[in-house]
């Protein structure tokens, strides 16, 4: 685990576990983000790639998480 993000959406506070990994490159797919798995959320990060992309990764996999949770409490 890299360690962790933050999300505040509608009142409610979420951690998010970063955790990094070894993620098979496919040219036709995104690169790490956000997951749901059972009541667990949390990002992958390809551990392999540069800082820079790792940064890329989390943001994208924050977005996601926001977008994932607004509709739950939002909608």
């Amino acid at each position: 685990m890299l360690g962790f993000v933050r999300v505040l959406i509608g009142g409610h506070v979420h951690e998010l576990a970063v955790q990094g990994v070894t993620i098979e490159k496919d040219s036709n797919a995104n690169v790490g983000g956000f997951f749901v798995a059972d009541d667990q959320l949390g990002i992958l990060v390809d551990e392999t790639a540069a800082p820079t992309e790792i940064q890329a990764q989390i943001e994208r996999g924050t977005a996601e998480a926001v977008q994932h949770l607004s509709r739950r409490y939002l909608n």
